[in-house]
């Protein structure tokens, strides 16, 4: 069955969303003592700053960006900055202009191109109401760059419910969830000027083996590849791994549910994440060894894939009474400076209400599997902490987790932003994670003024402090794969990944 267009006024929960897309093992737990959540900002809907807020990613400027799929002055969903300690400002309300031409609902966060502006997709809206993708200065001046639909049978795609990544190439890659060749959706590659090119059509297989419906974006693993997930189809319909080159070659890697009652897993919402180890590490939002729980569909997994496409379910959640580690993981992971992995779960929890399910948690896991619930959402009196988890988590070069909850908080219950802290220092990001010898790159961080050395694995190499959240740099000559180190008044930062110094 084709996904449905939701009503644009009322966004779904995501446990309902991922059950109308859907109609269309290690386990080991703990719970630690209750964590504090700090709500950094609550939404108030239509007209002011927006409803159910989507992920977010930290800039160059050291702010967080993100949208909101639905308010804001035209109730079509907004863009925003919020600084690390709370402040807002909405920067562009979708439909401002007549028919929605620059886009409407949001479903996705950002990315931060390496030119300086952010690239996003809207779901919906557009010259042909197929969505957009478009681009927004850190200032908030907003371009469409795309708009989908534009080729006979929206064979270049149709409703792109993910976010973009930039690859090493300097081009954007994304899906759309329905569209293409076989209207079962798409890969794209996107110029940052706005030059579009259908990589892949899905259902290209007979039955659909290949996969169908990608609702999550896609991650560039070391290895150059980029590899992604379809919700559903594969051999058994329950949703597949796949790996696309960068000019459209796609392998599938793996297809969910051939075990009984898909016990490693089904329907994967989420995208990868490529952990330090080099094998991808995502979630699945049904299936798992606990398949009387949730509905009787299993309550979801979090597993790991080599580049190669063996699989590990590495959890199932569930595995406690009442649900108090999670259910329902709708979003993807992220891998902390310390290389714990973190991630949310919509439902599940020490909380209370939400389809008696509890309201959803934020968990560490170990890249070997042991899981820790952090967190329980609606654990405050009238859920002022927010509940229904449909996004996931970024980590702030300050070493807090922000992230973000659909419904809930101290408004009218249009969702809210949070922080965590988990205990981390802060650390530096680079912008490339890759790169040869002379290559221009940024580093992001936190209390970078006053720098006085940068060293790629050891190479010295010189620099310009831009603020105090960025440095711009070169890789030096004698450079090697391995950290980045800065050298600051209060410290030394290391980067949270290894840079990897191309021939």
């Amino acid at each position: 069955m084709r996904p449905t267009r939701f009503a644009s006024s009322n966004k779904p929960s995501w446990v309902n969303w991922a059950y109308a897309l859907l109609f269309l093992g290690v386990t080991t737990a703990v719970s630690l003592p209750a964590q504090n959540i700090t709500t950094l900002h609550s939404f108030a809907g239509y007209p002011t700053d927006g409803a159910a807020p989507t992920g977010l990613a930290q800039a160059t400027n050291g702010d967080l960006y993100g949208t909101t799929y639905r308010g804001g002055a035209n109730g079509a969903g907004t863009v925003f900055k919020i600084t690390p300690d709370g402040a807002l400002t909405t920067l562009y309300s979708f439909c401002t202009q007549s028919g929605c031409t620059d886009g409407s609902y949001p479903y996705a966060g950002l990315v931060q191109a390496t030119n300086g502006d952010l690239y996003g997709t809207t779901s919906q809206g557009g010259a042909n109401s197929g969505g957009t993708v478009f681009k927004i200065t850190p200032d908030g001046a907003l371009t469409t760059i795309y708009s989908f639909c534009t080729q006979s049978g929206c064979t270049d795609g149709r409703y792109p419910y993910a976010g973009l990544v930039q690859a090493t190439n300097g081009d954007l890659y994304g899906t759309t969830i329905n569209g293409g060749a076989n209207s079962d959706g798409t890969v794209f590659k996107i110029t940052p000027s706005g030059t579009l090119t259908t990589l892949f059509s899905f259902c290209a297989q007979r039955g659909c083996t290949d996969g169908s419906y990608p609702s999550a974006g896609l991650v560039q693993a070391s290895n150059g590849d980029l590899y992604g997930t379809t919700t559903n189809g594969g051999a058994n319909s329950g949703g597949t791994v796949f790996k696309i080159t960068p000019t459209g070659t796609l392998t599938t890697l793996y297809s969910f549910c051939p075990q009984v009652s898909c016990t490693d897993g089904s329907n994967p919402y989420a995208g990868l994440v490529q952990a330090s180890n080099g094998d991808l590490y995502g979630t699945t939002y049904f299936g798992g060894a606990n398949t009387t729980a949730c509905h009787g569909s299993g309550c979801g997994t979090v597993f790991k894939i080599t580049p190669i496409g063996t699989l590990t379910t590495l959890y199932s959640f569930c595995s406690q009474s009442s649900c108090t580690d999670g259910s329902y993981p709708f979003a993807g992971l992220v891998q902390g400076s310390n290389g714990d992995l973190y991630g949310t779960t919509s439902l599940g929890g020490a909380g209370i209400g939400c389809d008696n399910l509890g309201c959803g948690t934020v968990f560490k896991i170990t890249p070997g599997g042991a899981l820790t619930t952090l967190y329980s959402f609606c654990t405050q009196s009238g859920c002022t902490d927010g509940y229904d988890l449909g996004a996931g988590l970024v980590q702030d070069t300050n070493g807090n987790l922000y992230g973000a909850t659909s419904k809930g908080g101290r408004a009218s219950n249009d969702g809210t932003v949070f922080s965590l802290s988990v205990g981390l220092g802060a650390f530096v990001e680079t912008q490339a994670t890759s790169g040869a010898v002379g290559s221009a790159i940024k580093i992001l961080g936190t209390s970078l003024t006053g720098a006085t050395s940068i060293a790629f694995n050891g190479a010295a190499a010189t620099f310009t402090v831009v603020s105090s959240s960025l440095i711009t740099t070169t890789v030096p000559a004698g450079a090697s794969t391995g950290f980045v180190t800065v050298t600051t008044p209060s410290g030394t930062l290391i980067s949270n990944k290894q840079f990897r110094v191309t021939p």
